[in-house]
């Protein structure tokens, strides 16, 4: 099981999560890093130094891109992506609120071979749930839940065409999971066919600002 960190805590603010993320090592498959729903207006100096840390420990440092489920203009993620690679030397890219239905797909594969141009080494798509099969084909990991606990319990379905992928390439994110139930989350995700997960006790608006606690015993 390795996990994908959606950290959206600022480096200034909580430093430890920073630092004990840099230590996971390879249990981490990525680091997103979401300065201001993406790159932000401006450098902001201690996400700069945060992301170095965390390269120089081996950690892939995801910068996040708000795709708006397909809305969003070309030039404006483009720009993000600019940003991102010149402020924080990212090694891939988060694309947050991917479009899932079929429709979207001819205009995702374009975004997703621009972000390969930049020469990221990862690609994650998180629509937040299963979308169309052709998607999986595109990214190198993709998000087919991100959501509550309480519905990832009662609701949760798993396609059959998922099943002709390894588990490496799906990730499970799920929040407001009891602190004791952590380690069930991320058995269920494995069990549900995702190798990858991030299971934290947060809520919203916000609950990706902790490190799942696990992960914490062993990086400590």
């Amino acid at each position: 099981m390795s996990y994908l960190l959606p950290l959206y805590a600022h480096p200034a603010v909580d430093p430890e999560a920073w630092r004990l993320a840099a230590r996971a090592g390879d249990r981490v498959r990525g680091v997103v890093l979401n300065a201001a729903d993406g790159p932000g207006g401006r450098l902001d100096p201690a996400f700069a130094s945060a992301a170095a840390d965390l390269r120089a420990a081996g950690v892939p440092v995801l910068g996040y891109v708000d795709l708006d489920y397909g809305a969003r203009p070309a030039p404006e993620v483009a720009a993000d992506l600019g940003r991102h690679r010149e402020w924080f030397g990212v090694d891939g890219w988060f694309f947050d609120r991917a479009p899932a239905e079929r429709a979207g797909l001819a205009a995702c594969r374009r975004t997703v071979r621009s972000a390969r141009r930049t020469g990221a080494r990862t690609v994650v798509l998180n629509p937040g749930v299963h979308p169309s099969p052709g998607y999986a084909r595109i990214a190198d990991l993709v998000v087919t839940f991100e959501g509550h606990w309480t519905t990832y319990v009662a609701g949760f379905h798993r396609p059959r065409w998922t099943e002709h992928h390894p588990p490496e390439r799906f990730c499970h994110l799920v929040y407001g999971v009891p602190r004791a139930l952590s380690g069930v989350a991320a058995r269920t995700a494995r069990a549900r066919g995702a190798a990858v997960s991030c299971a934290v006790g947060g809520e919203l608006p916000n609950p990706w600002t902790a490190l799942p606690p696990e992960l914490l015993e062993h990086a400590s």
